[in-house]
């Protein structure tokens, strides 16, 4: 059975969103405690597709606040370096909020996580169900890997990207 107390989950954000963050928890956009002052430092065509993307469960991805269970990701690296459109935000200004799967089960949150890029239709999505099972749903190599890129392994980049999805707000004691 997975030890879900050790199993992190990381969201970046910019460092401004912080306060609102302890103030409020991580909220999201259509929540009444939504930041009015949020400042975004993703892919904006990809959180529109994002929004619309319908989930398994009827939902739409938009509905869900994503989580990463790695730091290393591809959506660091476009943060930082600026590619797809994205202007590229300084390292010392994007900030790690730090959960874990435990923290989210223990706050009764409703959640979702894959084992890809939430929008590949290659990944699987699981639910509450199946978290006991999250070891070995989850690729930890891929999560872990520094690098994304392999020539004998072209599904690395959407394994390394495996999600964890919670709906709604999380709050600051999840956090």
């Amino acid at each position: 059975m997975a030890e879900l107390n050790k199993i992190y989950l990381y969201r970046m954000t910019h460092i401004e969103n912080i306060p609102h963050i302890l103030q409020y928890g991580i909220t999201h956009s259509s929540s009444p405690n939504s930041n009015p002052n949020f400042i975004p430092i993703g892919d904006g065509s990809l959180i529109i597709t994002r929004s619309n993307f319908l989930l398994n469960n009827g939902r739409c991805l938009g509905e869900y606040t994503p989580f990463y269970f790695g730091v290393r990701t591809p959506m660091l690296y476009v943060m930082q370096k600026g590619f797809n459109m994205v202007v590229p935000t300084l390292a010392k200004n994007i900030v790690y909020c730090v959960s874990s799967v435990q923290k989210i089960v223990d706050n009764n949150l409703d959640f979702i996580f894959t084992d890809g890029h939430a929008i590949d239709r290659f990944s699987s999505q699981y639910n509450n169900s199946d978290i006991n099972n999250i070891d070995t749903i989850v690729d930890w190599n891929a999560v872990k890997a520094k690098y994304w890129h392999d020539e004998n392994d072209l599904d690395l980049k959407r394994r390394k990207e495996a999600e964890f999805l919670v709906l709604g707000d999380i709050p600051t004691k999840s956090i």
